[in-house]
């Protein structure tokens, strides 16, 4: 029995994939929103096996997020290659939850994967989810979904299209509609050319649980596009689209939210497609009263309600495609159901005939002995350059300067890895002397600045030196513990244990002598459909340091560790 690829391939917050193929290597591109750097690009020699490689946004200069929101920021990457030049467009949302958008429009190239890659050249800014497309006769196209910030809006869905001249660097020629609608809404575009058909492929139908894959046609590729229907495309209303690829009517199995796909084909013809998806969090009790709405999220106001949480946010998976005869793209396996279990490429290491993709250790335990910070790290809206960490000032220990609040959007001492499963552990050992109350340091979990759990040592008049256990839900503010004492000159382990979204603290002098601090969390509130105005990335693990007297009072951390628990 040949080998399959296990999805998710891309396991926890790494939506809106972009896929691309050059000679026998895969590169997927996802975003990355408000986390610094911008952008996480991954390597495959054989689509299963998947290595972090770089972020082409690594400059200030590049990229400023300083002051965007949660969930704003750098919004679904296109990955393209055409004459030896790597493309990535992007968005970088400015405002949003408001009634205008600001939704900023880039393009940048390399001749290399690893870049150097060049300033951004500003497109249009209509709207978000750029994509280039590279037409066989030369000419290059942006097609974007576009906002309407009237009342009502005209259109429920509306792509336009523009060419894009590389010479001048700038958009050329008139904006046209390709597609428009009242009811079916499409974002995620990307066109591709096969037999001298232009194909639309777009997400439809929203970013939760309702969400799919549409594909339309054309001979031109100003349109009109034709959406293809099929009977195996189960539709419960109008404002449904015809899917080729959807988990809405199939609120049980593994990959929920399935949708925003991108194409690639290999060297033997065969085609994939690469797609986000979400793992909902499974937990023994009820949430509230989700047993009246049967467990499925509503959408009310375009927030989900809270029954279905996805704790991990969205992650990217793989399906394998194929062409029918009359040339339609539909999942190779049949339907439109996202499978758990996908049959490889023909080509690559389990053959024997391809070459055998590079080897990839996951960062699990950082005793931070490098000069710089390992891939997996990022950081809020800013980097974390001399004026928030060193690595070199104590050979082997991660000094930490306290810098902004937790809710600042400016400038946070803070790095976070992903959480990848539903049960994992983290631990820190640290030194931190507060001097006062206003100086703390410590592991977190977090969704956004405005929703997190923070276990950090500070400082308080009755108590001196002490740790104790922060809640934030969506700016509601709690301590789940009292200030307590802990020794003056002496190193702290910190550690959480996550299990089906119940999170529980511990701390202590010695990692074989911790003890419980505060009660066993509910953790699901750090999740897309609870956080009030975040709802885009996923939850995060990390490590911070805030001094919110401006003296910048540092922490310590010898050694970091985010690994998944057996049980």
């Amino acid at each position: 029995m040949s080998e399959k690829i296990q999805n998710p391939i891309l396991r926890g917050f790494h939506p809106d994939p972009s896929i691309i193929r050059v000679g026998t290597d895969y590169y997927v591109a996802t975003s990355t929103f408000e986390w610094w750097p911008g952008i996480r690009l991954h390597h495959s020699k054989d689509l299963k096996h998947w290595n972090l490689i770089e972020y082409p946004l690594r400059s200030v200069e590049q990229l400023d997020l300083r002051g965007v929101g949660a969930s704003w920021g750098i919004w679904a990457p296109c990955l393209t290659y055409d004459h030896g030049i790597f493309y990535l467009v992007y968005t970088v949302v400015k405002a949003f939850y408001c009634n205008m958008y600001d939704t900023e429009n880039y393009l940048i190239t390399a001749a290399d994967i690893h870049g150097p890659w060049s300033e951004p050249v500003g497109l249009n800014n209509f709207g978000f989810d750029p994509s280039l497309f590279h037409d066989d006769d030369g000419r290059k196209y942006i097609v974007s979904m576009s906002t309407d910030h009237r009342v009502p809006k005209k259109y429920a869905g509306r792509l336009v299209l523009q060419e894009y001249d590389p010479v001048q660097k700038k958009m050329v020629g008139p904006v046209r509609d390709i597609y428009k609608a009242d009811k079916i809404f499409l974002e995620g575009p990307h066109i591709f050319k096969r037999s001298g058909w232009y194909y639309l492929f777009s997400a439809d139908t929203g970013t939760g649980e309702a969400h799919g894959q549409t594909i339309q046609r054309s001979k031109s590729v100003w349109g009109p596009y034709e959406m293809y229907k099929a009977d195996f495309m189960q539709r419960q209303s109008e404002n449904e689209a015809y899917s080729i690829l959807t988990s809405r009517h199939h609120e049980d199995i593994l990959l929920q939210k399935s949708g925003h796909c991108d194409l690639v084909e290999t060297p033997e013809g065969e085609w994939y497609a690469v797609h986000l998806c979400g793992r909902v969090l499974k937990q023994d009790t009820e949430q509230g009263d989700c047993n009246e709405r049967d467990g499925r999220n509503e959408v009310k106001e375009g927030k989900s309600s809270e029954c279905r949480r996805y704790m991990i946010g969205r992650e990217t998976a793989i399906q394998k495609m194929k062409w029918t005869e009359d040339g339609w793209l539909v999942l190779a396996c049949g339907g439109n159901t996202p499978q758990t279990e996908v049959e490889m490429p023909k080509t690559g290491a389990v053959s024997g005939t391809g070459e055998m993709p590079e080897a990839y250790t996951p960062l699990i335990r950082d005793d931070f002995n490098e000069a710089k910070l390992h891939l997996d790290y990022q950081s809020l809206r800013v980097p974390m350059d001399d004026y928030h960490i060193s690595l070199t000032v104590r050979p082997g220990w991660l000094r930490m300067y306290g810098r902004s609040g937790l809710a600042s959007r400016f400038s946070q001492t803070l790095i976070a890895r992903r959480m990848t499963e539903y049960h994992m552990e983290a631990a820190a050992y640290m030194e931190f002397e507060p001097e006062v109350f206003k100086q703390m340091a410590g592991l977190i979990l977090l969704y956004d600045t405005d929703n997190y759990l923070y276990l950090h040592v500070s400082y308080d008049e009755g108590n001196g030196k002490c740790i104790t256990l922060l809640k934030a839900e969506n700016k509601k503010y709690e301590y789940l513990t009292d200030y307590l004492p802990i020794e003056q000159g002496k190193a702290v382990y910190l550690k959480l244990k996550l299990n089906s979204g119940k999170v529980q603290f511990f701390y202590g002098y010695g990692e074989e002598e911790l003890q419980k601090i505060g009660p066993c969390v509910d953790a699901g509130f750090l999740s897309d459909e609870a956080c009030k105005e975040g709802w885009f990335t996923g939850t995060m693990i990390g490590i911070c340091c805030q001094d919110l007297t401006g003296d910048g009072k540092y922490a310590d951390f010898d050694w970091f560790e985010v690994r998944a628990a057996t049980t």
